[in-house]
Protein backbone atom coordinates (compact mmCIF):
# COMPACT_ATOMS: atom_id res chain seq x y z
CA UNK A 1 0.00 0.00 0.00
CA UNK A 2 2.83 2.38 0.85
CA UNK A 3 4.20 1.93 -2.68
CA UNK A 4 1.09 3.50 -4.21
CA UNK A 5 0.86 6.18 -1.53
CA UNK A 6 4.46 7.12 -2.24
CA UNK A 7 3.68 7.44 -5.95
CA UNK A 8 0.67 9.65 -5.17
CA UNK A 9 2.77 11.71 -2.72
CA UNK A 10 5.55 12.22 -5.27
CA UNK A 11 3.00 13.30 -7.89
CA UNK A 12 1.53 15.85 -5.49
CA UNK A 13 5.00 17.16 -4.71
CA UNK A 14 5.66 17.64 -8.42
CA UNK A 15 2.38 19.51 -8.93
CA UNK A 16 2.79 21.73 -5.86
CA UNK A 17 6.39 22.55 -6.62
CA UNK A 18 5.45 23.58 -10.14
CA UNK A 19 2.93 26.19 -8.95
CA UNK A 20 4.01 29.68 -10.10
CA UNK A 21 2.93 32.59 -7.92
CA UNK A 22 2.06 36.01 -9.23
CA UNK A 23 4.42 38.81 -8.27
CA UNK A 24 3.14 40.54 -5.09
CA UNK A 25 1.67 44.00 -5.59
CA UNK A 26 3.70 47.10 -4.82
CA UNK A 27 4.01 47.74 -1.09
CA UNK A 28 4.34 51.51 -1.35
CA UNK A 29 0.69 51.89 -0.44
CA UNK A 30 -1.86 49.25 0.46
CA UNK A 31 -5.64 49.56 0.64
CA UNK A 32 -8.35 47.09 1.54
CA UNK A 33 -9.13 46.75 -2.17
CA UNK A 34 -5.52 45.77 -2.79
CA UNK A 35 -6.02 42.58 -0.77
CA UNK A 36 -8.34 40.04 -2.36
CA UNK A 37 -8.98 38.19 0.91
CA UNK A 38 -12.25 39.25 2.57
CA UNK A 39 -10.49 39.28 5.95
CA UNK A 40 -6.84 40.04 6.67
CA UNK A 41 -4.42 41.51 9.19
CA UNK A 42 -0.72 42.30 9.52
CA UNK A 43 0.94 42.42 12.96
CA UNK A 44 4.47 43.15 14.14
CA UNK A 45 5.51 40.10 16.13
CA UNK A 46 7.36 41.50 19.17
CA UNK A 47 4.73 44.11 20.07
CA UNK A 48 1.51 42.84 18.51
CA UNK A 49 1.04 46.23 16.86
CA UNK A 50 -1.46 46.15 14.00
CA UNK A 51 0.08 47.49 10.79
CA UNK A 52 -2.84 46.74 8.46
CA UNK A 53 -6.30 45.24 8.87
CA UNK A 54 -9.33 44.44 6.78
CA UNK A 55 -12.44 43.04 8.49
CA UNK A 56 -10.04 41.64 11.06
CA UNK A 57 -12.74 40.65 13.59
CA UNK A 58 -15.11 39.06 11.09
CA UNK A 59 -15.87 35.52 12.27
CA UNK A 60 -14.95 32.95 9.65
CA UNK A 61 -13.84 29.31 9.37
CA UNK A 62 -10.06 29.03 9.06
CA UNK A 63 -9.42 25.44 7.93
CA UNK A 64 -6.03 24.06 9.00
CA UNK A 65 -4.94 27.40 10.47
CA UNK A 66 -6.68 25.80 13.46
CA UNK A 67 -3.52 23.74 13.88
CA UNK A 68 -1.67 26.87 15.08
CA UNK A 69 -3.54 26.50 18.39
CA UNK A 70 -3.04 22.74 18.34
CA UNK A 71 0.69 23.24 17.91
CA UNK A 72 0.78 25.93 20.59
CA UNK A 73 -0.64 23.46 23.11
CA UNK A 74 1.78 20.80 21.87
CA UNK A 75 4.81 23.03 22.46
CA UNK A 76 3.47 24.17 25.82
CA UNK A 77 3.14 20.49 26.74
CA UNK A 78 6.78 20.01 25.74
CA UNK A 79 7.83 22.99 27.86
CA UNK A 80 5.95 21.63 30.90
CA UNK A 81 7.44 18.15 30.52
CA UNK A 82 4.10 16.56 29.67
CA UNK A 83 5.32 15.64 26.19
CA UNK A 84 8.72 14.70 24.81
CA UNK A 85 9.74 14.68 21.16
CA UNK A 86 10.90 11.09 21.70
CA UNK A 87 7.50 9.91 22.98
CA UNK A 88 5.88 7.16 20.95
CA UNK A 89 2.34 8.06 19.87
CA UNK A 90 -0.15 5.38 18.89
CA UNK A 91 -2.88 6.08 16.34
CA UNK A 92 -6.46 5.56 17.47
CA UNK A 93 -9.31 4.51 15.20
CA UNK A 94 -10.69 8.04 15.51
CA UNK A 95 -7.40 9.66 14.44
CA UNK A 96 -7.04 7.25 11.52
CA UNK A 97 -10.54 8.14 10.31
CA UNK A 98 -9.72 11.77 9.51
CA UNK A 99 -10.15 12.89 5.91
CA UNK A 100 -8.64 15.77 3.98
CA UNK A 101 -4.89 16.27 4.25
CA UNK A 102 -3.34 13.31 6.06
CA UNK A 103 -0.43 10.91 6.11
CA UNK A 104 -2.64 7.82 5.94
CA UNK A 105 -2.14 6.76 9.56
CA UNK A 106 -3.61 3.36 10.31
CA UNK A 107 -5.17 2.24 13.57
CA UNK A 108 -2.44 1.11 15.94
CA UNK A 109 0.37 2.64 13.88
CA UNK A 110 3.01 4.40 15.98
CA UNK A 111 5.25 7.37 15.33
CA UNK A 112 7.43 9.59 17.47
CA UNK A 113 5.96 12.88 18.65
CA UNK A 114 8.66 14.56 16.55
CA UNK A 115 7.37 12.90 13.36
CA UNK A 116 3.74 13.60 14.28
CA UNK A 117 4.57 17.29 14.72
CA UNK A 118 6.48 17.29 11.43
CA UNK A 119 3.50 15.74 9.66
CA UNK A 120 1.11 18.26 11.24
CA UNK A 121 3.23 21.26 10.29
CA UNK A 122 4.65 20.30 6.91
CA UNK A 123 1.88 18.15 5.42
CA UNK A 124 -0.96 19.68 7.47
CA UNK A 125 -1.91 16.13 8.42
CA UNK A 126 -5.31 16.01 10.10
CA UNK A 127 -4.75 12.47 11.41
CA UNK A 128 -1.41 13.40 13.00
CA UNK A 129 -2.95 16.46 14.68
CA UNK A 130 -5.67 14.31 16.27
CA UNK A 131 -3.13 11.69 17.37
CA UNK A 132 -1.11 14.42 19.13
CA UNK A 133 -4.25 15.84 20.75
CA UNK A 134 -5.36 12.45 22.06
CA UNK A 135 -1.89 11.66 23.40
CA UNK A 136 -1.76 14.94 25.36
CA UNK A 137 -5.34 15.16 26.67
CA UNK A 138 -6.74 11.63 26.38
CA UNK A 139 -9.32 12.53 23.74
CA UNK A 140 -9.80 15.09 21.01
CA UNK A 141 -12.82 16.54 22.85
CA UNK A 142 -10.75 17.13 26.00
CA UNK A 143 -8.00 18.70 23.93
CA UNK A 144 -10.48 21.00 22.16
CA UNK A 145 -11.70 22.21 25.57
CA UNK A 146 -8.10 23.14 26.34
CA UNK A 147 -7.85 24.93 22.99
CA UNK A 148 -10.89 27.06 23.80
CA UNK A 149 -9.62 27.74 27.31
CA UNK A 150 -6.24 28.90 25.96
CA UNK A 151 -8.00 31.04 23.35
CA UNK A 152 -9.89 32.89 26.09
CA UNK A 153 -6.67 33.39 28.04
CA UNK A 154 -5.13 35.03 24.97
CA UNK A 155 -8.13 37.31 24.46
CA UNK A 156 -9.31 35.52 21.31
CA UNK A 157 -12.92 36.58 21.74
CA UNK A 158 -13.97 35.80 18.15
CA UNK A 159 -12.96 32.14 18.36
CA UNK A 160 -14.75 28.86 19.03
CA UNK A 161 -12.93 25.63 18.24
CA UNK A 162 -14.90 22.44 17.56
CA UNK A 163 -11.97 20.24 16.51
CA UNK A 164 -8.17 20.31 16.54
CA UNK A 165 -7.44 20.14 12.81
CA UNK A 166 -9.79 22.62 11.12
CA UNK A 167 -12.06 20.31 9.15
CA UNK A 168 -15.34 22.10 8.37
CA UNK A 169 -17.78 21.90 11.28
CA UNK A 170 -20.71 24.13 12.24
CA UNK A 171 -19.65 26.78 14.74
CA UNK A 172 -15.91 26.24 14.24
CA UNK A 173 -15.01 29.92 13.76
CA UNK A 174 -12.28 32.46 14.38
CA UNK A 175 -11.07 35.78 12.94
CA UNK A 176 -7.96 37.11 11.26
CA UNK A 177 -7.17 39.05 14.44
CA UNK A 178 -7.45 35.96 16.64
CA UNK A 179 -5.36 33.89 14.24
CA UNK A 180 -2.63 36.52 14.42
CA UNK A 181 -2.77 36.52 18.23
CA UNK A 182 -2.32 32.75 18.52
CA UNK A 183 0.30 32.80 15.76
CA UNK A 184 2.41 35.34 17.68
CA UNK A 185 2.11 33.17 20.79
CA UNK A 186 3.26 30.08 18.86
CA UNK A 187 6.16 32.07 17.37
CA UNK A 188 7.53 32.55 20.90
CA UNK A 189 8.42 28.84 20.76
CA UNK A 190 11.43 29.08 18.46
CA UNK A 191 11.49 25.30 17.97
CA UNK A 192 8.43 25.62 15.72
CA UNK A 193 10.61 27.18 13.02
CA UNK A 194 12.64 23.97 12.79
CA UNK A 195 9.47 22.43 11.34
CA UNK A 196 7.95 25.34 9.42
CA UNK A 197 11.21 25.82 7.49
CA UNK A 198 11.15 22.26 6.11
CA UNK A 199 10.34 22.18 2.40
CA UNK A 200 10.66 18.46 1.65
CA UNK A 201 11.09 15.54 4.02
CA UNK A 202 9.97 11.98 4.62
CA UNK A 203 8.35 9.77 7.23
CA UNK A 204 8.29 6.00 7.83
CA UNK A 205 12.00 5.68 7.00
CA UNK A 206 11.59 7.23 3.58
CA UNK A 207 8.40 5.42 2.60
CA UNK A 208 6.25 8.57 2.77
CA UNK A 209 7.38 11.87 1.32
CA UNK A 210 5.88 15.14 2.54
CA UNK A 211 6.10 18.62 1.06
CA UNK A 212 5.35 21.87 2.82
CA UNK A 213 2.00 23.43 1.97
CA UNK A 214 3.56 26.89 2.42
CA UNK A 215 4.80 27.75 -1.08
CA UNK A 216 6.24 31.07 0.11
CA UNK A 217 9.17 29.05 1.45
CA UNK A 218 10.39 28.90 -2.13
CA UNK A 219 9.50 32.42 -3.24
CA UNK A 220 9.58 34.93 -0.37
CA UNK A 221 12.71 36.44 1.17
CA UNK A 222 12.71 36.02 4.94
CA UNK A 223 9.74 33.67 5.22
CA UNK A 224 9.81 31.56 8.40
CA UNK A 225 6.36 29.91 8.47
CA UNK A 226 3.69 29.46 9.56
CA UNK A 227 0.54 27.58 8.44
CA UNK A 228 -1.81 27.24 5.49
CA UNK A 229 -5.35 25.88 5.35
CA UNK A 230 -7.97 25.09 2.72
CA UNK A 231 -11.52 23.74 2.97
CA UNK A 232 -14.75 24.30 1.08
CA UNK A 233 -16.22 26.50 3.81
CA UNK A 234 -13.05 28.40 4.70
CA UNK A 235 -11.57 28.90 1.25
CA UNK A 236 -7.80 29.34 1.08
CA UNK A 237 -6.28 30.71 4.29
CA UNK A 238 -2.83 31.45 5.61
CA UNK A 239 -0.88 32.71 8.58
CA UNK A 240 2.50 33.79 7.17
CA UNK A 241 5.50 34.73 9.33
CA UNK A 242 8.66 36.39 8.06
CA UNK A 243 11.74 38.10 9.47
CA UNK A 244 14.16 40.57 7.93
CA UNK A 245 16.92 41.98 10.13
CA UNK A 246 15.20 42.90 13.42
CA UNK A 247 11.65 43.08 12.06
CA UNK A 248 9.35 40.06 12.40
CA UNK A 249 5.85 40.10 10.95
CA UNK A 250 2.77 37.92 10.84
CA UNK A 251 0.27 38.28 7.99
CA UNK A 252 -3.09 36.49 8.11
CA UNK A 253 -5.48 36.11 5.18
CA UNK A 254 -8.79 34.24 5.39
CA UNK A 255 -11.25 33.24 2.71
CA UNK A 256 -9.22 33.65 -0.49
CA UNK A 257 -10.73 32.09 -3.60
CA UNK A 258 -7.53 30.41 -4.76
CA UNK A 259 -4.16 29.35 -3.40
CA UNK A 260 -2.46 31.79 -5.74
CA UNK A 261 -4.47 34.71 -4.27
CA UNK A 262 -3.67 33.51 -0.75
CA UNK A 263 0.08 33.55 -1.31
CA UNK A 264 0.00 36.83 -3.24
CA UNK A 265 -2.05 38.53 -0.51
CA UNK A 266 0.25 37.28 2.26
CA UNK A 267 3.35 38.41 0.33
CA UNK A 268 1.79 41.83 -0.34
CA UNK A 269 1.04 42.32 3.36
CA UNK A 270 4.54 41.31 4.38
CA UNK A 271 6.07 43.56 1.71
CA UNK A 272 4.00 46.46 3.02
CA UNK A 273 5.22 45.87 6.55
CA UNK A 274 8.89 45.59 5.69
CA UNK A 275 8.71 48.67 3.47
CA UNK A 276 6.97 50.90 5.99
CA UNK A 277 8.01 50.05 9.55
CA UNK A 278 11.12 49.65 11.63
CA UNK A 279 11.45 48.19 15.11
CA UNK A 280 13.64 49.74 17.77
CA UNK A 281 14.53 48.38 21.18
CA UNK A 282 14.08 50.89 23.97
CA UNK A 283 17.03 51.34 26.30
CA UNK A 284 17.66 53.43 29.39
CA UNK A 285 19.27 56.78 28.56
CA UNK A 286 22.90 57.32 29.55
CA UNK A 287 21.93 60.28 31.76
CA UNK A 288 19.54 58.22 33.90
CA UNK A 289 20.33 58.94 37.59
CA UNK A 290 21.29 56.07 39.87
CA UNK A 291 19.76 57.62 42.97
CA UNK A 292 18.05 60.74 44.33
CA UNK A 293 18.38 62.61 47.62
CA UNK A 294 16.16 61.78 50.57
CA UNK A 295 15.14 64.52 53.00
CA UNK A 296 14.82 63.69 56.71
CA UNK A 297 15.72 60.05 56.11
CA UNK A 298 17.95 57.56 57.84
CA UNK A 299 19.89 57.48 54.57
CA UNK A 300 20.74 60.54 52.51
CA UNK A 301 19.73 58.98 49.19
CA UNK A 302 17.70 56.16 47.71
CA UNK A 303 18.71 54.00 44.77
CA UNK A 304 16.27 53.97 41.87
CA UNK A 305 15.35 51.55 39.09
CA UNK A 306 13.41 51.62 35.86
CA UNK A 307 12.64 48.38 34.04
CA UNK A 308 12.82 49.12 30.32
CA UNK A 309 12.47 46.04 28.13
CA UNK A 310 10.25 46.76 25.14
CA UNK A 311 10.31 47.28 21.42
CA UNK A 312 8.49 50.04 19.58
CA UNK A 313 7.28 50.11 16.00
CA UNK A 314 8.20 53.25 14.04
CA UNK A 315 7.05 54.59 10.69
CA UNK A 316 10.02 54.59 8.34
CA UNK A 317 8.62 57.60 6.50
CA UNK A 318 8.91 59.93 9.50
CA UNK A 319 12.69 59.58 9.91
CA UNK A 320 12.34 60.75 13.50
CA UNK A 321 14.72 59.64 16.23
CA UNK A 322 13.57 58.47 19.64
CA UNK A 323 14.25 60.93 22.47
CA UNK A 324 13.81 60.55 26.21
CA UNK A 325 12.55 62.81 28.98
CA UNK A 326 13.21 62.06 32.64
CA UNK A 327 10.66 63.44 35.08
CA UNK A 328 12.20 63.01 38.52
CA UNK A 329 12.38 65.36 41.54
CA UNK A 330 15.77 66.42 42.91
CA UNK A 331 14.82 64.99 46.29
CA UNK A 332 12.04 63.15 48.10
CA UNK A 333 10.91 63.25 51.72
CA UNK A 334 11.21 60.19 53.94
CA UNK A 335 9.77 57.67 54.55
CA UNK A 336 10.29 55.94 51.19
CA UNK A 337 8.75 52.54 50.51
CA UNK A 338 10.41 49.92 48.34
CA UNK A 339 9.06 50.06 44.75
CA UNK A 340 7.49 53.44 45.44
CA UNK A 341 6.91 55.47 42.28
CA UNK A 342 9.30 58.42 42.22
CA UNK A 343 9.05 59.64 38.65
CA UNK A 344 8.58 58.76 34.99
CA UNK A 345 10.80 57.97 32.02
CA UNK A 346 9.14 59.08 28.78
CA UNK A 347 10.07 58.05 25.23
CA UNK A 348 9.07 60.28 22.32
CA UNK A 349 9.20 60.13 18.55
CA UNK A 350 9.18 63.74 17.42
CA UNK A 351 6.59 65.44 19.60
CA UNK A 352 4.56 62.26 20.08
CA UNK A 353 4.87 60.26 23.28
CA UNK A 354 5.21 56.56 22.44
CA UNK A 355 6.03 54.89 25.78
CA UNK A 356 6.51 55.70 29.43
CA UNK A 357 7.86 53.72 32.37
CA UNK A 358 7.68 54.29 36.12
CA UNK A 359 10.89 55.14 37.97
CA UNK A 360 10.80 53.26 41.29
CA UNK A 361 12.75 53.14 44.53
CA UNK A 362 14.95 50.08 44.91
CA UNK A 363 14.83 50.05 48.70
CA UNK A 364 13.05 51.30 51.77
CA UNK A 365 14.29 54.43 53.61
CA UNK A 366 12.92 55.15 57.08
CA UNK A 367 12.18 58.63 58.35
CA UNK A 368 14.60 60.14 60.87
CA UNK A 369 13.24 60.19 64.44
CA UNK A 370 14.90 60.70 67.82
CA UNK A 371 14.31 57.07 68.72
CA UNK A 372 15.82 55.74 65.51
CA UNK A 373 18.86 58.06 65.81
CA UNK A 374 19.39 57.04 69.45
CA UNK A 375 19.13 53.35 68.55
CA UNK A 376 21.60 53.82 65.70
CA UNK A 377 24.11 55.60 67.95
CA UNK A 378 23.68 53.00 70.71
CA UNK A 379 24.32 50.09 68.32
CA UNK A 380 27.34 51.91 66.89
CA UNK A 381 28.87 52.34 70.39
CA UNK A 382 28.32 48.65 71.19
CA UNK A 383 30.06 47.68 67.99
CA UNK A 384 33.23 49.59 68.95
Amino acid sequence: MYKYKKIISSFLIFILTAVTLTTPISAGALSADGISAPSAILMEASTGKIIFEKNAHEKRPCASITKVMTLLLVFEAIDSGKLSLDDTISTSEHAASMGGSDIWLEKGETMSADDMIKATVVASANDAAVALAEHISGSEDAFVREMNKRAKELGMNDTTFKNCNGLDEDGHLTSAYDVAVMSLELMKHKKIFDYTSIWLDDLRNGKTQIVNTNKLLKTYNGITGLKTGTTNDAGCCMSASATRENVSLCAVVLGCKTGKERFADAAALLDYGFANISVEELKQPDNMPKSIKVENGMDQSVNIKCNVNENVVLDKGNNEKITTEIKLPESIKAPVKKNQKLGTLIYKSGNKQIKQFDILSSEQIEQTTFGRVFKYLFNSLIAL
